[in-house]
């Protein structure tokens, strides 16, 4: 550990390092340093060729130099080396970033060199927490840098983008601001009678009804956030040799499951990733629901019964090209019914039956999407991608300047929700000032947990140490 460290509310800012990059074979990988001995400790083993030392390089420059080791001189690697002075840089201390050739070996050796040097190993999210720590970014931002590392599809990455500029913060700021107004004209009206007049009620409640219509249209956003960011889990469900493993295969547009015409084949959960115009998706292909007999089978649908209990969304698979049959509705019964789509699979087959007569025999609620489907052809599953993203978006996506993505953010803003329907409640029945400040104070505190202006020490170690190491 380095000699040197600042200590803020029982965290210690001493010097950090930690691989910034991924591991493996790579052409570039990079190694980060930052604290009040940044530039010491990598100045004991970087030697740049334009023969000055680290701490009389240009920030925001990047020199070419080699690592050597400390007590040989030997070259460990010829790298970049790119320094960046407090407080204009990432953690708001003085950074360096060591740019070497990308192998495992080397990457871990140097960042050996650089402990032995002084520096201590950092840990999950300690680089953004210091960001966060020293004033660079608020907490929804830093959340947001690991929503951006972590997006699986653009879309996903757009909303992490947003909120990593602060486009929450700037929505959330003058509410709370207002708030804190209110709070503070109520007070003086409390403890100030006979100087202050209390504020004019009208006024009060159409601050507060404007409060709560942003706050109730940042919550409208949060389902259509969650889904982006977190994305949905799939199941493709239905009776054996309907052909799920076949639309499977479709919707990846990659033969990944087996197909054949024996009935069965599939006996355990296939689960793929799968990009749905944005929307991240966990596709499931499971074995078919009907009574087995064979151990391995038993076990088949007994897992494709776990898979239905924590399905986002059920793609009930049915063979149009069969007659119907009592099996299909008992695997209907075992569907559940809030979100779910029905594919009449084989639709370019003979059709033995119409969707008007399947949803009577098995009993399809009519709010229930029935779509023809076939997996053989690239203009069959289109119809399928429609109602899936339309069944998972209940009707498609509300049009934000910014989403609520985060759980977190989503229940700290409904407490601010109740606390202003409650203030709202507490001023038009007329009661004491101080009940309506606390409802108002509340709303505040609530407000500003999203960004970190109120939030305990043990919900901030909570959030960074789900980052990686070396961000």
């Amino acid at each position: 550990m380095t000699g040197t460290q600042t200590t803020v509310g029982g965290y210690a800012f001493d010097t950090i390092a930690a691989i910034a990059t991924p591991l493996g074979e790579a052409a570039i990988g990079v190694v980060r340093v930052s604290g009040p001995e940044a530039l010491d400790v990598v100045g004991r083993l970087f030697k740049p060729d334009c023969g000055r030392c680290v701490r009389e390089l240009r920030p925001r420059t990047a020199y070419l130099g080699r690592i050597v080791e400390p007590d040989t001189g030997d070259t460990v690697d010829t790298c970049l080396l790119t320094v960046f002075r407090a407080p204009h840089s990432y953690t708001g201390e003085d950074v360096a970033e060591l740019s070497c050739h990308g192998g495992a070996v080397l990457l871990q050796h140097v960042l050996a060199l650089l402990l032995q040097s002084g520096a201590r190993l950092a840990e999950p999210g300690e680089f953004t927490k210091r960001a966060f720590l020293n004033g660079k970014m608020d907490l929804a931002q830093a959340e947001a840098v690991m929503d951006a590392i972590s997006a699986r599809t653009t879309d996903a990455l757009k909303i992490a983008v947003k909120q990593l500029e602060g486009r929450l913060t700037q929505r959330l700021a003058p509410i709370r601001n207002q708030l804190l107004d209110i709070l503070a004209a109520l007070e003086a009206a409390i403890d100030f009678p006979e100087d202050v007049d209390e504020p004019e009620p009208s006024e009060l409640c159409a601050q507060l009804s404007g409060a709560l219509e942003t706050v109730n249209n940042l919550l409208a956003t949060a389902e259509t956030g969650r889904i982006y960011r977190e994305g949905v889990a799939v199941v493709l469900a239905g009776r054996p040799n309907v052909g799920k493993s076949s639309l499977l295969n479709a919707l990846l547009r990659e033969a990944r499951a087996i197909v054949t015409d024996i009935p069965g084949t599939t006996r355990d959960v296939i689960s793929e990733a799968m990009n749905l115009r944005g929307i991240p998706i966990r596709l499931l292909d499971t074995a078919g629901l009907r009574p087995a007999k064979d151990p391995v089978e038993v076990v088949g649908v007994e897992r494709t019964r776990s898979s239905l209990r924590i399905a986002d969304l059920v793609v009930f698979v049915m063979d149009r090209s069969q007659p119907l049959e009592q099996a299909d509705v008992a695997a209907w019964s075992e569907i559940p019914k809030t979100h779910v789509v029905v594919a009449a699979n084989k639709s370019d087959l003979s059709h033995a039956w119409s969707i008007e007569q399947a949803r009577e025999f098995i009993k399809i609620p009519p709010d229930v999407a029935v779509v023809e489907t076939c997996a053989l052809s690239p203009s069959g599953v289109p119809a399928l991608e429609d109602a899936m993203y339309n069944t998972i978006l209940r009707g498609g996506v509300r049009p934000a300047e910014v989403y609520v993505s985060n759980v977190r953010h989503k229940t700290s803003l409904e407490a601010a929700r109740s606390s202003l329907q409650a203030a709202l409640e507490t001023l038009s029945a007329g009661y004491p000032l101080d009940l309506l400040a606390a409802d108002v104070r509340d709303a505040a505190e609530a407000i500003a947990r999203v960004t970190g202006e109120s939030v305990s020490d043990e919900v901030v170690e909570a959030i960074f140490s789900r980052f990686c190491v070396g961000k």
